[in-house]
């Protein structure tokens, strides 16, 4: 009984075992001695904003649009975002990368109701920007959206009454309305309807 079962298990074995053994291949991959992502590649400029490591220009160095494209990877390597980002992603990333917060991503003030004298001020670099409120203290109510834009930079919240405005921090000349395009006219609301001296009322 003994030999019947061992003999199964070593036809068993003797068949899931390949006939020719395989050896594994190893192979190792060296890089260069700089720094490889993007976390090393901040560490290297901490503190140091004017140093340029190679192709890369500083926050400071931005000039133009021209200025924002990155210099691409090696042939044959795999591109950090450092390398490849470009536009508003590039802008971002160099602005982290010396410890400035290039689009203010911080919470708006909700320490405070905003009023008409006192606003809580919301920056934008573009011509609309929406603010979400939760009232004061935070988290009072639900979030509520308000559109501010350059046209109308006040908004009042209808559920707590704090006043957001618009501090518009954006360039004076925008190169992007000069083609003729049509514009979509906002639709009505009963805002519209209101007379203009009770509508900051």
């Amino acid at each position: 009984m003994f030999l019947q079962r061992s003999a199964i298990a070593a036809a068993r074995r003797a068949a899931a075992a390949p006939a020719i053994a395989r050896g594994f291949a190893t192979s190792v991959a060296r890089r260069s001695a700089g720094p490889s992502n993007p976390n090393q590649q901040a560490a290297a400029l901490a503190g140091t904003a004017e140093k340029k490591i190679g192709p890369y220009k500083t926050l400071s160095e931005i000039k133009s649009e021209d200025d924002l494209f990155g210099p691409g990877a090696q042939p044959g390597t795999v591109p950090t975002d450092l390398e490849q980002a470009t536009g508003l992603e590039r802008l971002e990333i160099l602005g982290k990368m010396e410890g400035v917060d290039v689009f203010d991503m911080r919470p708006l003030d909700a320490s405070r109701k905003g009023t008409l004298e006192n606003p809580i001020l919301v920056r934008s670099a573009g011509e609309e920007q929406l603010a979400g409120c939760t009232g004061s203290p935070a988290d009072s109510h639900g979030v509520i959206w308000l559109g501010l834009s350059k046209e109308r930079p006040i908004e009042r919240c209808p559920e707590c009454g704090s006043v957001y405005k618009m501090d518009y921090v954006g360039p004076e000349d925008d190169h992007h309305h000069h083609h003729a395009h049509q514009e979509i006219a906002e639709p009505k609301t009963f805002a519209d309807f209101v007379k203009p001296e009770y509508r900051y009322r």
